[in-house]
């Protein structure tokens, strides 16, 4: 093994972790042939396979699932202990791996995420967007960007970003046309744009007004799973879409888009950053979060 790292144990571990060497080398930032290559190398000094290996699948042998039993907590102090090194650094810099869904990713990209870049420049973001909630600690982030209603209870979570709500919008030629619901059952009689899912369920429109919700069906001529797509669609006037208002703010505001039933769409939970409670975090970790925390930024 390596005196100066953990590359092998690393390479181990994340396998096991992930199930496969193409997301472990993806992880790792290494390319398949060389993690292949590394973990032959520790199957050799130790002489035993580690892996059970075809064409579609990779699993622990007995000998494989025993080793990383025992070197994983060991790993994972080995790496506290480094990383408490390294957090004594002045200067904030390395890897933050963030994941987020994109319409949070988007909220609060430029007015934190980039604006720190330019603060800390020798920082890396490494920012995945998905729509399935994740256990960042097991996915080997280092924070969480999610609803606040959305946050493990284990969890310690910072608020960002503005005020949050969705926004049902059409173009104004749409409206001239058809006419706008003044009531959410309204929806019913017009063309709406349908919403996948990231779990590939149809979404139904949310709405509440005096604390009673409302969900609403919509049909439509055509149904989408990514709001940029959505939005070339209302602003081609093919009928109304849900958004959350930050994607379709600067279009409300140039006349773009007509928004309505603003009085069923109230506020939402605010966004959070989140992460396990850690005694050392890097300088690079510090600083995003104390910015996140700064009302001023």
């Amino acid at each position: 093994m390596s005196k100066h790292g953990l590359t092998e144990f690393d390479a181990v571990l994340a396998i096991a972790r992930r199930g496969s060497f193409r997301a472990a080398a993806l992880e790792l930032d290494l390319s398949t042939t060389a993690l292949s290559n590394v973990i032959g190398k520790v199957e050799r000094q130790l002489g035993v396979r580690l892996f059970n290996r075809t064409t579609r699948s990779v699993s622990l042998t007995d000998a494989g699932r025993n080793f990383v039993d025992q070197i994983g907590p060991a790993v994972q102090t080995l790496h506290d202990a480094m990383g408490a090194a390294r957090s004594q650094q002045e200067t904030p810099s390395g890897t933050l791996r963030i994941n987020a869904f994109a319409t949070g990713a988007r909220e609060v990209l430029g007015p934190l995420l980039l604006k720190f870049l330019r603060r800390h420049p020798q920082v890396h973001i490494d920012l995945v967007t998905e729509g399935r909630i994740v256990d960042i600690v097991a996915e080997g982030f280092d924070l969480g960007l999610r609803s606040a209603d959305l946050v493990p209870s284990d969890m310690i979570a910072v608020p960002v970003g503005p005020p949050r709500s969705f926004a049902v919008v059409a173009s104004p030629e749409y409206f001239k046309a058809n006419g706008k619901p003044r009531v959410p059952p309204d929806l019913l009689r017009l063309a709406c744009l349908r919403i996948r899912l990231p779990n590939g369920a149809l979404h139904r429109w949310q709405f509440e007004k005096d604390g009673q919700p409302v969900q609403i069906d919509v049909q439509g001529p055509i149904t989408l799973d990514e709001a940029s797509l959505a939005r070339i669609t209302v602003l081609d006037h093919v009928g109304i879409g849900y958004f959350m208002e930050s994607d379709v703010r600067e279009d409300i505001e140039a006349g773009r888009l007509v928004r309505v039933l603003d009085d069923w769409t109230p506020l939402l939970a605010p966004l959070c950053l989140y992460y396990p409670s850690r005694r050392n975090p890097s300088a690079a970790f510090k600083a995003l979060i104390d910015m996140a925390r700064s009302p001023a930024n």
